[in-house]
């Protein structure tokens, strides 16, 4: 066996040892480092004339990338292994019946935010997120809000302060800046839903300071307010789990969207309670409307040739029309005695075919 293959086998066995990742290193190091044996190896090829070194370079360098991926092999078995250990360390037995006093529920507005995520995935859209934190960019501009907006002033908006370099951070306002940074990371056709946190300076009966939405976009060479009313229309039917829906469009304004239109749905306020689909009473709903050209164009969406829609609702509100809470207050102050009456079991999952709310 020449000194190289003996090189060779010898730090393979190094490798091979290696009880953890600090002890994997000091192989690398000993063998691939600045100073290490193969390096030295490959330094001397240097020296040599064009003869040895066509017949030694190929050598050197498999020896090296075998070595390479050796390494790169046991880093991945001994991380494997670490976590494997960790979590028979920190393992629970969950089959421990709990103390009845503990046993925990699935919040309204966890439960509303997986019925509205199963009825858009059963329509095709898939779900973005971003950071509640967000850029001054991407939750104004980029959506077409003019610096002398109302809401961007400080009496609306929550403002983060600013960065070393200037740049100007708020706690989102609403979730539509992620449909910008999906629109600058994906190209068309798009189909997310966004669900998520928000952020208003604004507390009553029916708003919170911090509040939840979400929001549906579609961009594709072929939209229009049809197809925009038709998702609304299927949305509301299958959430409010009634087949007959009937919808009013108001015209409204939006700077992200043109046309912008609110919509509202028939309802029956008699007896104390609302009933969907019948009576003479309407109930707001939410805004949509088409994504407005200037939109498209900021987020590099070529608007000739593409058109979109979006629409946005409160989840919060969707939770208080279809479960009777009379107060958004009480969802964020983790009164358990309201949790008990109000939340759901935590295996009661909503499926369209199983039924949302069971």
């Amino acid at each position: 066996m020449s000194d190289i293959d003996s090189l060779e086998r010898q730090i393979l066995d190094a490798i091979d040892n290696a009880a953890d990742e600090a002890a994997l290193e000091t192989v690398r190091v000993s063998a691939l480092g600045k100073k290490g044996s193969i390096s030295e190896l490959l330094k001397s090829l240097g020296a040599m004339s064009p003869e040895e070194r066509r017949e030694k370079g190929p050598l050197f360098n498999g020896v090296r990338d075998r070595v390479a991926a050796a390494i790169a092999e046991r880093k991945t078995v001994l991380a494997r292994l670490k976590l494997d250990a960790r979590l028979a360390f920190e393992r629970i037995d969950v089959t421990l019946p709990p103390r009845p006093e503990l046993r925990g529920t699935i919040h309204p507005v966890s439960q509303v935010q997986d019925e509205i995520t199963a009825i858009f995935a059963d329509l095709g859209f898939a779900v973005a997120e971003g950071p509640d934190v967000e850029f001054d960019e991407y939750n104004f501009t980029k959506l077409n809000i003019p610096p002398d907006h109302p809401a961007r002033q400080m009496h609306d908006t929550f403002y983060v302060s600013r960065q070393t370099d200037g740049a100007r951070h708020v706690l989102r306002t609403h979730t539509s800046p992620v449909q910008a940074r999906v629109m600058l990371s994906q190209k068309p056709p798009i189909r997310v839903i966004v669900p998520g946190r928000t952020y208003r300076r604004d507390s009553d009966a029916t708003h919170t300071p911090m509040f939840h939405q979400v929001e549906a976009l579609v961009i594709d060479e072929e939209t229009h307010l049809g197809h925009l009313r038709w998702v609304v229309e299927e949305f509301c039917s299958a959430f409010f789990e009634v087949e007959r829906i009937e919808l009013r469009a108001r015209p409204s304004y939006f700077p992200f969207t043109e046309p912008s239109v609110e919509w509202d749905m028939r309802c029956d306020r008699s007896g104390g309670q609302i009933k969907f689909g019948t009576g003479n009473d309407w109930l707001e709903l939410g805004g949509s409307g088409m994504v407005h050209p200037r939109v498209l164009e900021m987020c590099g969406i070529d608007p000739s040739r593409y058109q979109g829609f979006a629409c946005g609702f409160g989840i919060d509100r969707m939770a208080m029309l279809k479960y009777g809470a009379p107060d958004l207050r009480p969802f964020f102050e983790s009164d358990l005695r309201w949790l008990r009456h109000f939340g759901f079991a935590a295996l009661d999952l909503p499926t369209l075919d199983g039924g949302l709310s069971r």
